[in-house]
């Protein structure tokens, strides 16, 4: 992969038009977006997902829907303190929670891994991030965090977890569904890496290309039903329409192994809606209904800026070439551990 160099951002951002979780005063004159050829509104382009705003609202903002602009400011500037040299690369929500700690003097600096283990590459390879307004992308539920769990849901991640422990691998079924490079992951949430969308559109079908395992969405526009229930997919099977000038594309018959935080995959009803509010910003919300999973449905929006940058094949080879050394490795721990064992009863014989 090659890098992306992105100017930090510096002050808060700028999004007049767009109406979300009280973040900016209301705009006087309605956005009208540019036409495409078939008259509908036109969300083609590259666009980017690299704001820090963490899924669910931290524990320290638990009040707090939004920030004010000087506190975007001290964000941004203690965010380029942290990540802007050659230190430890971070990843997902560790941004906003490193910052956020930071800044309320409970944590000093970041380190991507606990004292002992290998750490990350550095910032180098990662996009800068910026800083809105909002304190999470959750918006429903009010209070920014995901609904409960279902205690079937609890049930099965328990029984996930006692034959999937983190770094201990069994088989290959047991190694990360990314680290395997088997593919992309919707609703379309990475930011900071590899978190870019290259949009092409047409009267039939829009395709939506996730530049994270290079995956392309193929969403047909269409009145169609539903494949059969027992047909299921990776990224699930989407049908589109409009609504005005927003696509809605609707999705279901996902593996309920497809690796997505959103849902089990088996009874997971995605709804995703893409509006282009601004020249520069397209607002990307999404619900998940999964009865399976969550005790009710729950709403996230992403507002992804438009960029000149270009979208870089993700040639994922290195976990499917590697898997061999992966499992040695884990073989040559469990012999190691079992070498110990046996000298330590030996030690402890009369």
């Amino acid at each position: 992969m090659h890098p992306k160099t992105i100017a930090a951002v510096i002050g808060a951002i700028s999004l007049a038009t767009v109406m979300v979780s009280g973040q900016s005063q209301p705009s006087t004159t309605r956005y009208v977006p540019p036409r495409a050829a078939d008259g509908h509104a036109d969300i083609s382009g590259v666009w980017a997902h690299n704001a820090a705003t963490p899924l669910e609202r931290p524990e320290e903002l638990a009040d707090r829907t939004t920030l004010t602009d000087e506190e975007v400011k001290q964000f941004t500037n203690t965010a380029n303190e942290l990540f802007g040299g050659d230190g430890d690369a971070a990843f997902g929500d560790s941004i906003y929670l490193a910052t956020l700690r930071n800044v309320l003097g409970k944590q000093q600096g970041f380190k991507s891994v606990s004292p002992g283990r290998t750490g990350d590459y550095n910032s180098f390879w990662i996009v800068n991030r910026w800083f809105e307004n909002r304190t999470s992308l959750i918006t429903d539920p009010p209070n920014g965090k995901l609904p409960p769990l279902t205690a079937e849901a609890k049930a099965r991640r328990a029984v996930s977890a006692s034959y999937n422990k983190p770094e201990e691998w069994e088989g290959p079924e047991n190694v990360p569904m990314g680290v395997r490079c088997i593919t992309g992951y919707v609703p379309m949430t990475s930011a900071g890496y590899n978190s870019y969308y290259q949009i092409a559109q047409s009267p039939s079908a829009v395709a939506v290309n996730m530049e994270m395992r290079h995956d392309t969405r193929n969403i047909v526009i269409s009145e169609r039903k539903h494949l059969p229930s027992n047909v299921r997919l990776w990224l699930g099977d989407p049908i589109g329409r409009w609504e005005g000038d927003t696509l809605v594309v609707d999705s279901t018959n996902f593996r309920d192994d497809n690796g997505s935080r959103a849902g089990s995959g088996e009874r997971l009803h995605l709804i995703e809606k893409f509006t282009r509010v601004a020249d520069d910003t397209l607002k990307y919300e999404y619900t998940v209904d999964d009865p399976g999973t969550y005790t009710k449905p729950w709403t996230a929006v992403l507002l992804m800026r438009k960029t000149d940058n270009q979208v870089y094949e993700f040639a994922c080879h290195e976990g499917n070439h590697a898997m061999v050394g992966t499992l040695r490795g884990q073989r040559v721990q469990e012999q190691k551990a079992r070498d110990k064992a046996r000298a330590t009863a030996s030690d402890q014989r009369p």
